[in-house]
């Protein structure tokens, strides 16, 4: 295996890591240059909302005559 300092191919090195770091730099320009960023509209909850009441009745639960039983507790 040669050395590439000493056979040249160094050369040919730093190009190709050169221009992987300029292709970096220009699709990150791109993204800045072209990419719109847009700002959220502030949201505004209203503080005097209407209260709404709470019933209390019970609701009747109707029994359905089917072949599963439900167990008492979930796991």
């Amino acid at each position: 295996m040669e050395n590439p300092f000493e056979s040249g191919h160094i050369k040919n090195y730093v190009l190709l890591y050169a221009s992987v770091v300029v292709i970096m730099v220009l699709f990150f320009l791109a993204s800045t240059l072209f990419n719109e960023v847009e700002t959220p509209e502030k949201k505004v909850f209203n503080v005097n909302a209407p209260k709404v009441e709470v019933k209390d009745e019970k609701r009747n639960i109707e029994v359905n005559a089917s072949r599963f039983k439900l167990m008492p507790k979930a796991y």
